[in-house]
């Protein structure tokens, strides 16, 4: 029997931690700042089954961690897409 396929699963979802760091921030983060952020982040190895199920009852899908910076950079500008900039508000992290 194969062994099944295991993803890192951010708790919180590593965009949450994105936004709320650069939030705190008051500033887009650095490429740096968000690698840092990735690499202290909390995770676990979920089966990717399961992992898939959570980005759908959570409503959006999280970050490849691997992919981080060019994905928040996507993601930054669907953010401030989806909600009017309000001085200190965040972005809304649902699709």
């Amino acid at each position: 029997m194969a062994e099944p396929k295991l993803t890192p699963v951010f708790m919180p979802a590593l965009v949450v931690l994105l936004v709320h760091s650069e939030r705190e921030k008051g500033r887009p983060l650095t490429e740096a700042e968000v690698l840092a952020i990735r690499d202290n982040g909390v995770c676990m190895m979920m089966r990717e089954e399961h992992a898939i199920a959570l980005d759908e009852k959570r409503g959006y899908n999280d970050l490849d961690p691997e992919r981080v910076w060019p994905q928040w950079q996507e993601a930054r500008v669907q953010l401030a897409q989806q909600r009017p900039a309000e001085p200190g508000a965040a972005p809304d992290t649902a699709r």
